[in-house]
């Protein structure tokens, strides 16, 4: 990939699949040591999304020579959010096929009781992960956007 080309779509993507990846080398480690069924450790996958997003922002800055737009920074985290999530949730859709009994575990804390199928599951890993995104892409680009940067004027 060409550093010279980039664009918030690229580096999403180029930071979205490792992000994906850790997200779930995590949940196959919680899976192999039981963990699954303790909502209280899926807070860590957010800890990774927000990894992947700020190296994702970090890098578009750098490459754009400390001068990259402020949209298109959070552009470039929402986009790594997104492709995050929604690689995330198809590997656990895959990895329901493989072990079926993980579901049984987590119906066991979850809110949404036996309602919960493989679909609402993966729904909820793609609304959950998505809208996080926003919220640390927001947040990280109040510490990466450029130095003159000026809020718009005359909108009243």
């Amino acid at each position: 990939m060409n550093d010279a080309s980039i664009t918030p779509e690229k580096n999403g993507v180029r930071y979205g699949l490792p992000t994906a990846a850790g997200m779930a080398a995590y949940f196959l480690l919680a899976s192999l040591l039981h963990l699954t069924d303790r909502v209280e450790f899926s807070f860590l996958n957010g800890v990774i999304l927000t990894i992947g997003i700020v190296m994702a922002i970090a890098h578009y800055k750098r490459v754009k020579n400390d001068r990259m737009p402020y949209l298109q920074g959070f552009g470039t985290g929402i986009v790594t959010a997104l492709v995050a999530s929604v690689v995330f949730g198809l590997f656990f859709v895959v990895y329901t096929v493989i072990n079926p009994g993980i579901m049984d575990q987590l119906r066991a804390r979850d809110l949404f009781g036996f309602d919960l199928s493989v679909t609402i599951a993966f729904l909820a890993v793609m609304l959950q992960g998505g809208m996080s995104g926003v919220i640390i892409s927001l947040v990280a680009m109040q510490y990466y956007k450029s130095a003159d940067h000026k809020p718009l004027e005359g909108i009243e």
